[in-house]
């Protein structure tokens, strides 16, 4: 039986919209508020989707404990509370849009699971306004 569980967690973090190679002008034109020199946060919420086959002697696709510890492990601890830009490794040279940041926590996540899982995230960067990989 092939079957999708969901997990969903949530980070508080700061970031700015910023390319460096871009005049102050063209920042401000693209990124708006959200080129604010002193960051600026959001309350992101997270949802992420395995698809597999459950196991037949357990019942299970996955142990959602793990699931969830796996989730704070790689995203929680990392990203909540941080300012995406100075505190996140993967920021220093890569712009913290929501779709850079699930594009970031789908390879944290899909490095440390089995293969045989399909992975996808859903990132919601406000209640409106969400991405999700792969598309």
């Amino acid at each position: 039986m092939r079957i999708s569980v969901f997990r969903k967690a949530h980070f508080n973090a700061a970031h700015r919209l910023h390319n460096p190679t871009w005049s102050e002008e063209k920042n401000q034109a693209v990124f708006g508020l959200c080129n604010n020199a002193n960051y600026h946060g959001h309350n992101y919420d997270l949802e992420v989707k395995i698809t597999g086959e459950v196991d037949p002697e357990s019942g299970y696709l996955i142990d959602l404990k793990l699931l969830k510890d796996l989730i704070f492990e790689e995203v929680e601890a990392r990203f909540d509370h941080k300012n995406l830009n100075l505190d996140v490794e993967a920021f220093k040279t890569l712009n913290p849009t929501a779709e850079n940041i699930c594009y970031v926590i789908w390879n944290l996540l899909r490095n440390r699971l089995p293969e045989k899982f399909d992975l996808a995230v859903r990132l919601y960067e406000t209640p409106r306004n969400f991405v999700e990989y792969p598309a």
